[in-house]
């Protein structure tokens, strides 16, 4: 059941319990729901954090959930997300001034940017960039399930600027080497690591889309992150023969 209700909205506490930089300027948040109630979501979708800017005026910020879920843990399971410093922003501040043990107010989950329980597809194209990445981790549990079940194959083309900006690609990477099914590409566009993997490439994410042949008999694609990157290739996969439905997308924009 996908939670997109805009009259069921519940807002619920998170109280901070890790942060770690995952590069110089994303950082990857672990709360945990603090009113003993589990969030329980689907993988692709997001929360909203809800605050004040300096003169009262209520917004928010959405952020994809990058938790690694397992539906057995039950109350109190982490709340994952990665949150990109903008320099003067709001929601930067709020977040690097968050002490742990602090709290923010959240609503969701909200979005169907999701696995599909009907695909019968026999490849997913995962294609992000940045923060974009986010909810692809999340989906790694589902991924390895379908694997298993209907032997499926994924390609994650991830496109950052440099491997220290390389989202959570220890993770990539690991699933990638127990799953000979997964294959992980990420594209640097500044730069190659010291002794590439095999499957690093130089330059964007759309310069490499064409090598994996999309092809509209058996693959479904994702497009989440830059809204550049995402046009080019919902256009290349378009030409490749894909239908729309078969072309998942999210559009990520830096706010202040």
């Amino acid at each position: 059941m996908f939670h997109s209700d805009p009259l069921a909205i519940i807002h619920f506490p998170l109280k901070l319990v890790e942060r770690r930089m995952l590069a110089p300027s994303v950082g990857h948040y672990v709360f945990v729901r603090d009113d003993g109630l589990p969030l329980d979501f689907i993988p692709g979708q997001f929360i909203q954090v809800h605050f004040e800017y300096a003169d009262g005026t209520a917004t928010k910020r959405s952020y994809s959930l990058a938790t690694i879920h397992d539906h057995a843990l039950g109350p109190g399971e982490a709340v994952e997300i990665a949150v990109s410093y903008v320099p003067g922003g709001s929601a930067t501040a709020l977040f690097e001034g968050l002490p742990a043990g602090g709290h923010v107010d959240a609503s969701g989950p909200y979005g169907r940017f999701c696995l599909m329980p009907g695909d019968q597809n026999r490849r997913y194209l995962l294609i992000g960039t940045g923060t974009g990445v986010t909810p692809y981790r999340a989906m790694l549990p589902q991924l390895e399930t379908l694997i298993a079940q209907r032997g499926i194959e994924v390609v994650l083309l991830f496109g950052a600027r440099t491997p220290a900006e390389l989202l959570y690609g220890d993770d990539f990477r690991a699933f990638a080497d127990k799953h000979p099914q997964f294959r992980f590409v990420p594209c640097f566009s500044r730069g190659l690591p010291d002794n590439p993997h095999p499957d690093v490439r130089q330059g964007y994410v759309q310069q490499h889309l064409a090598e994996f042949a999309p092809n509209p008999e058996t693959d479904i694609a994702y497009l989440c992150g830059n809204p550049n990157m995402v046009d080019t290739c919902f256009d290349a996969l378009k030409q490749a023969g894909l239908p729309v439905p078969q072309i998942r997308r999210e559009k990520y924009v830096s706010s202040k």
